[in-house]
C-alpha cells in the first residue's frame, strides 16, 4: 500500500517551476532587456554629449539582485546585443556606437554589475558601498573615454558633474529595491 506524502511548505513540485538553470537564463536576458529600456528613456543635456538614462540603476540592480556573476553577465549580454546591431543603446546599436562619447560607460557595465554584486548580500551597508562602487566605475570608465577623446577638465564637466546628483538618487532606489527583495533574490537565484 502507498501513502501520498504532502509536500513541504515552500517544495516545488517537479515540471511546474522552472529549473534552476532557467530561471538564471531568464533573469539575464531580463535584466539585459532592463538596461536597454533604460537607454531608452533618455534625456540630452544641454552641452554634454553624454545623455541622462536609468541605465546605471539596472546595471547597479542586476548585480545587487542576480549577484555578481550573473549581474555582470547581464550587462555582458547587453553589450553583445548592442554590439551584434540590435538597437538597445540610446540612439542605436553596432560596434562603432561604443566609439562614440559613451563608450566608456558601455564597457564598464560588466564590471560595475560585478562589483555591486560582490556586497550586495551582506547587509546594508555594504550593499551601499558596492552599489557605490559600481557607480564610480561607470564613472571610471566613461570618463576614462572622454578624457581620451578631450581632456581630464572637460570629461569631469561633461560626463560627471551634470549627473552625479541623479545617479546618487538611483543609487538611493535600488538600495531600497535591494533592502526589499534583496534576500529574495538571492534565495530564488542561489
Amino acid at each position: 500500500m502507498t501513502t501520498l506524502r504532502k509536500p513541504l511548505p515552500g517544495a516545488r513540485t517537479a515540471g511546474l517551476a522552472p529549473s534552476h538553470t532557467t530561471r538564471r537564463v531568464i533573469a539575464v536576458a531580463a535584466f539585459a532587456a532592463l538596461t536597454a529600456a533604460g537607454a531608452k528613456v533618455a534625456v540630452m543635456i544641454p552641452g554634454t554629449p553624454v545623455p541622462f538614462t536609468f541605465q546605471p540603476m539596472f546595471v547597479l540592480l542586476a548585480g545587487a539582485l542576480l549577484g555578481a556573476r550573473l549581474g555582470a553577465a547581464s550587462q555582458a549580454l547587453y553589450l553583445a546585443a548592442g554590439i551584434a546591431g540590435l538597437p538597445v543603446f540610446v540612439a542605436g546599436g553596432g560596434a562603432a556606437y561604443l566609439l562614440g562619447p559613451t563608450g566608456g560607460y558601455l564597457m564598464a557595465y560588466p564590471l560595475a554589475a560585478f562589483l555591486a554584486g560582490a556586497f550586495a548580500h551582506r547587509g546594508l551597508a555594504r550593499a551601499l558601498g558596492g552599489l557605490l562602487l559600481g557607480l564610480a566605475t561607470i564613472y571610471a570608465g566613461g570618463l576614462a573615454w572622454l578624457a581620451v577623446v578631450g581632456d581630464v577638465n572637460a570629461a569631469v564637466a561633461l560626463g560627471l558633474r551634470p549627473f552625479v546628483m541623479m545617479d546618487l538618487v538611483k543609487v538611493g532606489i535600488a538600495l531600497a529595491i535591494v533592502a526589499r527583495v534583496g534576500r529574495r533574490s538571492r534565495a530564488f537565484f542561489a
